[in-house]
């Protein structure tokens, strides 16, 4: 079954300018893909157009039927005061809507309506709220929140306080706690630290939904996707496996393209100077059969020269240190106004070391 359907989708921001010019792509329900490309391609775009954020010039999407799809940048605005145990509680507002009706009906059995419409109406009310987990939304909520990072104290914060990255993994507790059908996960793990990633991880793997993730993570990708989109150039092309399957396809597709393009540039070179000869020799004769060799030119179905994504070339070489002592740091502190980042911090490197900054 299909979950999500793209055809000849079609963006622009600049008129002539397609950022999305024809994106193709269906994904199956269950499914673990990866959106690739460079920056700039059209990637947020492309998820915002599926969440309704943006508009798009052509083509058509296609969502299955009762299919809900949340998108974990984009962050809702909240009532004013609204509290971190707020937000994630709005991830049960069906829970919510069977509880309220099964309280009126409570009343109405309690005032003597015991007429058999009530009483079957109460009782699949309540089938309902247990198959979708009403009972235990404190034990998931604590699940969700050991897993992902989010503090006792956290919860108790107003949501509007909270920094953009903290505002993200709440939202993104709030997308899971909602059970949500298609996940569009917009580098997801920027936010969040070793343990908390390694929870998403092992959610995502027990996911019965589909999940369509970007990230420059490649080491998320590889445990998490198992198809990779990549959007170039306003198109959408298919890789079968993980990132590491895509990092080494793409470089043999690279090396066929760019040995088609060299042949085809070649075999022009050749029958253009061939034709200019011809036309030197000034007959009507070598005029003819080179204007056919033109012809057979223009024919040629010319392969656009492939690019390739430039990469960092710089070295970190040694260097002689006078002493083994780089960079002492004693008791340093950050903070901006009453949010302390980190105080008292000890740090003493030494040379040749390589170090880590994690968090």
């Amino acid at each position: 079954m299909i979950d999500l359907s793209v055809s000849n989708l079609v963006k622009s921001f600049t008129i002539g300018d397609n950022i999305l010019d024809g994106v193709t792509f269906h994904i199956n329900q269950g499914e673990r893909v990866g959106l690739l490309g460079k920056n700039g391609c059209g990637k947020s775009t492309l998820f915002k157009i599926l969440t309704g954020e943006y508009d798009y010039d052509e083509g058509e999407i296609s969502v299955a039927p009762g299919r809900r799809i949340g998108l974990i940048s984009q962050i809702p605005v909240y009532p004013a005061g609204y509290t971190v145990e707020q937000v994630l509680g709005s991830a049960f507002q069906r829970i919510h809507r069977i509880q309220r009706e099964m309280g009126m009906l409570a009343e109405k059995m309690s005032a003597g309506d015991t007429s058999r419409e009530v009483l079957e109406r109460y009782d699949k009310l309540n089938t309902a709220l247990e198959l979708a987990g009403g009972y235990d939304t404190d034990v998931q909520v604590s699940k969700v929140c050991n897993g992902l990072g989010i503090p006792e104290a956290m919860r108790r914060q107003q949501f509007e306080q909270l920094s953009g990255g903290e505002q993200t993994r709440v939202n993104l507790g709030r997308l899971i706690l909602e059970d949500t059908d298609i996940l569009l996960l917009d580098e997801p793990t920027n936010h969040l630290d070793l343990h908390a990633v390694e929870w998403l991880e092992h959610y995502l793997a027990g996911f019965q939904g589909t999940v369509l993730a970007i990230s420059h993570d490649r080491y998320f990708l590889d445990k998490v996707v198992t198809r990779v989109i990549e959007l170039n150039q306003g198109k959408a092309e298919f890789y079968s496996g993980n990132y590491s399957f895509y990092a080494i396809e793409k470089e043999k597709r690279y090396l066929e393209r760019m040995r088609r393009y060299e042949k085809e540039q070649a075999e022009i070179q050749r029958l253009t100077e061939t034709a200019k000869r011809m036309h030197e020799h000034n007959t009507e004769l070598l005029h003819k059969r080179a204007f056919s060799i033109e012809k057979r030119i223009a024919r040629i179905q010319q392969t656009q020269r492939p690019d390739k994504a430039r990469t960092m070339t710089s070295r970190f070489g040694e260097m002689e240190f006078l002493g083994d002592e780089v960079m002492e740091i004693k008791s340093l502190g950050k903070s901006f106004g009453d949010r302390v980042l980190f105080s008292d911090v000890e740090l003493l490197v030494q040379g040749g070391e390589r170090i880590g900054i994690l968090g």
